[in-house]
This record gives C-alpha cells, sequence and structure tokens, in this order.
C-alpha cells in the first residue's frame, strides 16, 4: 500500500454493532465469549414473544460508538426488501430519532434496496438534517446481470436483466442529501476510507454491468455496458482506545485485504482489530481462500466476524487455522468492542 499522509480518526471507548438484515438467524443460542468481543444474541424479544426476525439476502448493521459519554449511531446499508428491514429494525427497538446519518456501501441492490421503503415508514421519526453518505456518484449507476437461465432465441447468450438503479430523485423527495465521501471522511467518530487501492493479490469480483454516460472510456461513451468494478465501494472503521481498529465492509468486492489495507493507511493505524462484515468469498475457490486466510495470518487482526456473502468456504478455513480469531454472525446480535 502506498504511504500516505493519514487522516485524524478518533478514538472511541466502545463499537457496537448490531446486525439488522442477513441471511442466517438462529432464534436459539448458547452463550457465547469471546476474550475480545462481548457477544449478545437476540434470543426471545421481550413483549414479542409470537414475532421473529426476518433473514433475507442482503446486508443491515446498526453502529453505536461511545467516548467519554458522547454517543453516535449510523445505519450502514438495508437489505434488499423494506419488508425486511423495517420488520426487524422495529422488533429490535432501534430508536429512528437517534441516527446520526445513514452510510451506504455500494450501488448492489442487495444493499440499497430496502432504504426508499425505510425512508417511507422512518423519515418523520428521522432527524431533519440526515444525510446518506455513498463513496462515489458511481451508487446511482443503472446496473444490469446476466440470466443464466434464460437466453437470448437463436443466440445461446443469457440475457440481460436490469439489477437495479437507485434514485438520487427519491433520496431528495425524502429530504435525504446524498454526500460523496470518495476521499476519507470523519463521520461522528468514524472514518470512511474512500477510494479503496487495488494493490493485493485479489482481484474485483461482482456479478453486475454497467451502463453510464459519467465514465470516459470510448465504450462507456457509446452506452455499452462494461463489467462493474465498483470505484464507489467505501468501508468504515473504527479507532477502539487500547485495542486498534475495527473495519468494516459490506461487501469486499474490491477484496477483503484490499479494505483493510486501505483503512489502516488512511487511519495512520498499525494495530488491526477487528475485520467485520461482507468479504465477498462465497464464491471463490480454495486457493484464493486459502490466500486470503495467509494474508489475515500476516495483518494478525484479533476478531474476524464474516457475514452476508463471506460464505462458509472461507468461514471453515478460518476455523480451521485461524479459530481463535473468528466469530459466527448471527441475524439480531449484536458484538460490542471496547469492553
Amino acid at each position: 500500500m502506498k504511504a500516505q499522509t493519514p487522516y485524524s480518526i478518533p478514538v472511541v471507548d466502545s463499537l457496537t454493532i448490531r446486525v439488522v438484515v442477513d441471511s442466517r438467524y438462529e432464534n436459539i443460542l448458547p452463550k457465547e465469549s469471546h476474550r475480545f468481543v462481548n457477544v449478545d444474541h437476540v434470543g426471545d424479544i421481550p413483549g414479542k414473544l409470537i414475532h421473529t426476525l426476518a433473514a433475507e439476502w442482503g446486508l443491515s448493521l446498526h453502529l453505536t460508538s461511545e467516548v467519554r459519554g458522547d454517543r453516535y449511531e449510523y445505519l450502514l446499508d438495508f437489505g434488499w426488501t423494506p419488508e425486511v428491514i423495517n420488520r426487524n429494525f422495529n422488533l429490535l427497538d432501534i430508536k429512528p430519532s437517534k441516527l446520526n446519518g445513514l452510510i451506504l456501501s455500494h450501488g448492489h441492490l442487495d444493499h440499497y434496496g430496502g432504504l426508499d421503503g425505510f425512508l417511507g415508514k422512518y423519515r418523520s421519526d428521522l432527524p431533519e438534517d440526515l444525510s446518506l453518505y455513498i463513496g462515489g456518484e458511481e451508487v446511482f449507476a443503472d446496473r444490469w446481470a446476466r440470466d443464466e437461465a434464460d437466453t437470448i432465441e437463436n443466440t445461446g447468450q443469457p440475457k440481460m436483466v436490469k439489477w437495479g438503479e437507485l434514485s438520487r430523485k427519491q433520496l431528495l423527495a425524502h429530504k435525504i442529501e446524498p454526500k460523496c465521501c470518495v476521499k476519507p471522511f470523519v463521520l461522528g467518530n468514524a472514518l470512511t476510507t474512500g477510494y479503496i487501492q487495488r494493490e493485493s493479490f485479489e482481484s474485483t469480483t461482482s456479478h453486475t454491468l454497467i451502463r453510464t454516460s459519467d465514465h470516459f472510456t470510448e465504450v462507456e461513451r457509446a452506452g455499452k455496458m462494461v463489467v462493474d468494478d465498483h470505484p464507489e465501494e467505501h468501508a468504515l472503521c473504527y479507532l477502539v482506545r487500547g485495542r486498534g481498529l475495527v473495519v468494516i465492509s459490506a461487501c469486499g468486492h474490491i477484496g477483503i485485504i484490499n479494505t483493510v489495507k486501505t483503512a489502516l493507511a488512511v487511519s495512520g493505524v498499525d494495530k488491526l482489530h477487528a475485520v467485520v462484515g461482507g468479504f465477498h468469498l462465497a464464491a471463490s475457490n480454495q486457493e484464493y481462500i486459502s490466500h486470503t486466510v495467509d494474508a489475515f495470518t500476516e495483518l494478525n487482526p484479533d476478531v474476524v466476524l464474516p457475514m452476508h456473502c463471506s460464505g462458509p468456504q472461507f468461514t471453515e478455513t478460518m476455523r480451521s487455522r485461524l479459530p481463535e480469531k473468528l466469530i459466527g454472525a448471527n441475524l439480531g446480535s449484536s458484538y460490542t468492542f471496547g469492553v
């Protein structure tokens, strides 16, 4: 990673990450302890015993940090559908009025799909001056995917299906101003990474294609589809007092090692405490996953907490090689660092 002048990242006394949307939910789990993390599984919800959380492919995380009694709360990503995030948000009794901001990691439907419906239900309860922090204007791009199960007649080529387009007009109609963080940005007492550098062995992985006039290559100016390389993806990091840096990657299309190394470089922090979120390794082969675990061994975080698209093969490889660092994620559960 190229040397750069680090940004000033605040120090927090504690950070709690609650999983609002993910694809795995177990209602009955034994108490879990870890040397570096306080794990609180939700289990039955008092007063709502006949209700259950809903799981889906996608991710949403409620982030609460505290320093000297000052508290900041952010919602990172919004899952695929409004029905799921709205249901879980209510059951987990998260107070919309206490949110200091909304963050979108990148422009994929399983991360912003629930946003418009979430705002439709909760906008009147949210602070009036709330913003949505994005990593680049590409979050608003028109995205497409190949339907491998449906081919174009006489060609054998898969049909292209539109795979979502985040609407700036809808955001503005909800009086939510998008704020673009192409460069690192101090957000409350967190730091966004800005553009994630691509300097490790990893390759950008994405199943979508993009068609936009905002780029400058000949192919893009002609309106043709190109591979989506997610220049807009950014991650979030917190510096926990006495522990080190916690890096939160919602999906990791640029590579989880690239993401972590960028976070360390922009923050100027040497000690990596935890890596949390989606690592986008579910479709990766074992050799690639092994390289990733090799890199984690060198980076030496205290905790690795994979979610969403990280994949069972990565989890099993971590469990066999670095079991003392691995924690499993569960929908509704919260994980507190710095206690």
